[in-house]
């Protein structure tokens, strides 16, 4: 197939390029958003789903222990709700003309971090805090790649000849 980001028509380069933007934007609320309810700190993620310890009897705490209900919408709302956009993402990346190592690398990364990320919050909230760091890991991984695919997609359209 000899269909090339930077050989689209005008009209669908600028229609993609503020479809990527939006995709960015919501990333980064989203982003935004997990950093204020952790205070982006690894201490933060294990209580947001652990829950908070009380300082005493009378104590009611910040967060209370995610239950399998929660665990299960969330992990659901962000599987498929992700998904989809990864797929759209991924298939813009698909007709840019990085190289097959790296093309290959932005089409799944993404796709395998999102179950180990959403994975993993099960792991921390079931059977040991310390799990943090593959959902940390996973997550930058992730919106990296994310991001990346964004930013060389943009250029392509837009700034290469």
């Amino acid at each position: 197939m000899n269909i090339s980001l930077k050989n689209l028509d005008k009209l669908l380069k600028k229609f993609l390029t503020v479809y990527l933007l939006v995709i960015a934007i919501g990333i980064s609320i989203g982003i935004t958003y997990l950093g204020t309810e952790t205070n982006a700190s690894k201490k933060g993620i294990v209580e947001q789903y652990n829950g908070s310890a009380p300082n005493d009897e009378l104590d009611i705490p910040d967060k209370y222990p995610k239950g399998i209900k929660e665990m299960l919408l969330t992990t659901h709302n962000h599987i498929l709700g992700l998904a989809p956009l990864l797929l759209s993402l991924g298939l813009i990346i698909y007709f840019s003309t990085v190289n097959k190592r790296l093309k290959m690398f932005l089409l799944y990364e993404p796709l395998i971090s999102l179950i180990v990320t959403f994975g993993s919050i099960w792991l921390v909230r079931f059977v040991h805090p310390g799990f943090v760091y593959l959902t940390i890991l996973s997550a930058i991984l992730m919106y990296g790649s994310i991001y990346l695919s964004i930013l060389l997609s943009i250029y392509e359209m837009n700034f290469r000849k």
